[in-house]
């Protein structure tokens, strides 16, 4: 067998390669997809969190952190790290598991203006 007769069926193992190359390049658009919502959601609240405790700072250290770490559960977040030096609150929030894990810091305070800065 020469010829047309020969390449019977050679169209199917390249439509067959064509799709497993569409597939693994859709895979690894969903992943980044999902490792960017993680972010996001780590970010907000990280925020959040911190705007909290800030919020709170005159009820002490602990209770600001207690309040940050209610609002980072209700955000879907972790909790990493708080903690508030005056009136300013220094938090970390975590989000996701595993390969998709984010971190994110975040601070809040006063305008800089208010505290004598230049």
């Amino acid at each position: 067998m020469r010829g047309a007769a020969a390449d019977q069926g050679s169209a199917t193992v390249w439509s067959v390669g064509a799709i497993a190359v569409l597939c693994v390049v859709f895979g690894i658009v969903l992943a980044l997809g999902q490792a960017v919502v993680i972010r996001h959601r780590a970010a907000g609240g990280a925020d959040l969190a911190a705007l909290a405790a800030a919020d709170h700072w005159a009820e002490g250290g602990t209770a600001a952190c207690a309040r940050a770490g209610r609002v980072a559960r209700a955000q879907g977040v972790r909790l990493v790290r708080c903690e508030v030096v005056g009136e300013i609150s220094d938090v970390t929030a975590a989000s996701g598991r595993g390969p998709f894990t984010a971190e994110v810091r975040a601070r809040a305070g006063p305008p800089v203006a208010s505290l004598g800065l230049p």
